[in-house]
């Protein structure tokens, strides 16, 4: 697993949740330290990626590297290539995943990389049909172009990214023998979200 930079991250402006989803804990411990204690299963380069608020935030609260975005208020496909930028420097792939997935595993992260070879992305699907480019896998090279051309063009959304390269879809019943399966795309986005994993982890 050599090959994977893993990025977290946090630039989101939280408009729903009302205060930065980056710092909310569950269990006396981070979300952002939650993901990167999985995501460190399978690669021992972590780091964190967001606006240069977040990232100052971050500095003072997390062991992990922190990467600005270069693209600011660019939204997901802006943190994407800017973790992207910041792998071609020492992987051949980015592993990706957003703050408010909090109960993402290291099994999930294998299981995408071990479906990898011969594409330029991995995504799932959720088991609602929806694909989730924010917990995925991307071949550095063909995606980093291709989201520097996405952003000139105007486009913000991530799944642009995924659908314009080799992806390989991971259907979900691929991954529903994985522990913890209904709950890794959990997406914590609302007061109410948080309130209610609170209550079911506590």
């Amino acid at each position: 697993m050599d090959s994977i930079a893993g990025f977290i991250l946090v630039g989101g402006e939280s408009r729903r949740m009302g205060t930065a989803k980056s710092g909310l804990m569950l269990n006396d411990q981070s979300f952002v330290d939650r993901i990167a204690g999985e995501v460190s299963g399978v690669t021992p380069l972590v780091a964190v990626v967001g606006s240069n608020s977040a990232a100052l935030q971050l500095k003072h609260s997390s062991k992990l590297t922190v990467v600005s975005d270069i693209y600011p208020h660019w939204g997901a496909l802006g943190g994407v290539h800017a973790a992207l930028a910041t792998a071609q420097r020492n992987a051949e792939w980015a592993l990706i995943v957003a703050c408010d997935f909090p109960f993402v595993t290291k099994e999930l992260f294998v299981r995408l990389a071990d479906v990898r070879e011969g594409y330029d992305a991995v995504a799932p699907i959720q088991s609602d049909s929806i694909p989730q480019p924010l917990c995925a896998l991307y071949r550095v090279a063909p995606c980093l172009n291709r989201a520097e051309d996405l952003i000139k063009s105007g486009e913000r959304k991530p799944i642009a990214l995924l659908q314009s390269v080799r992806t390989r879809w991971v259907l979900f019943n691929e991954l529903a023998d994985l522990k913890h399966a209904s709950s890794l795309f959990d997406n914590i986005n609302t007061p109410q979200d948080y309130a209610r994993i609170a209550r079911e982890r506590s």
